[in-house]
């Protein structure tokens, strides 16, 4: 392990993160470029202190699972990724495993699509990178721990703030679609270790899931209108159109509205107090 090198990348790595691409509120007393650390260490769920002794060089060597903690909070492309893995005294991810880290032309993407709620979804339903519009919308999923960061998880086993697919048939197809995705990913990623310990959990956890996953079926992701209930704005009906990123099997959810209905102009007030909330 290198720990002074390794300590160097971090910090340079985080003072390239801008608030509002990780889905955070930039504020206006901000005294540092970047990310502070009790945001990275948020992002990543890891403790502030972890984080400090990491910058400064002290500290036992992180583990894997801490490193892709950080690339993915830090948006490492794959080259910087790698790196940090290899200062850390570990190999980088092999072959055969679910893509976490989101690529930095995708990042842009989200940048572009300001006025929209979007989401960059992994394999398995890991919520990799949200715009602040979307935080506005379904909580801030910052909040969440990183382990539970994943929206089949919070569907079956957890609780967000805006509760998503609310009549008894919206809820029935958001269900087979999500145990369906896993199904997918299973297929695609048998080995994964993450994958093996989601749908272990979820099948002790939630005898709905269980149900719906001896069933066999896979699917991906689809397009498909969503109610989602808001505890400002009521409930919002919204399209939530899904682009396939094949490379690394990730989803980019956008969530949108015709122009001049209703679920327009609730998004319109979403951009007004839904930013100023997060």
């Amino acid at each position: 392990m290198n720990r002074p090198e390794l300590a160097e990348v971090l910090r340079t790595a985080r003072a390239r993160v801008r608030p509002q691409d990780v889905g955070l509120s930039a504020g206006t007393r901000r005294q540092v470029p970047g990310l502070r650390r009790e945001e990275l260490a948020m992002l990543a769920g890891l403790s502030v202190d972890y984080v400090v002794r990491l910058e400064q060089g002290r500290g036992p060597r992180p583990s894997s699972q801490v490193i892709s903690a950080l690339a993915q909070a830090l948006r490492l492309n794959d080259d910087d990724r790698d790196l940090v893995f290899r200062l850390a005294g570990h190999e980088p991810p092999q072959a055969g495993r679910i893509a976490m880290v989101v690529r930095p032309s995708v990042l842009r993407l989200l940048d572009r699509m300001a006025d929209l709620p979007v989401l960059v979804l992994s394999a398995k339903g890991d919520v990799l990178a949200w715009n602040p519009l979307a935080a506005a919308l379904q909580g801030d999923m910052s909040a969440w721990p990183r382990r539970q960061r994943n929206l089949i998880w919070q569907r079956f086993l957890g609780s967000s703030r805006c509760q998503v697919a609310l009549g008894p048939d919206e809820d029935d197809a958001a269900a087979r679609a999500s145990v369906g995705t896993l199904r997918a990913a299973q297929a695609r990623y048998p080995s994964d270790p993450d994958l093996v310990r989601l749908i272990a959990e979820l099948r002790r956890g939630s005898p709905r899931f269980g149900e719906l996953w001896r069933e066999g079926r896979s699917s991906p992701w689809r397009t498909a209108t969503k109610s989602i209930r808001h505890p400002s704005l009521g409930t919002i009906s919204l399209d939530c159109d899904t682009m396939l990123l094949p490379d690394g099997h990730q989803t980019v959810l956008v969530y949108s509205a015709e122009p001049g209905s209703p679920e327009a102009t609730a998004l319109d007030m979403l951009r007004v107090i839904g930013l100023q909330q997060v």
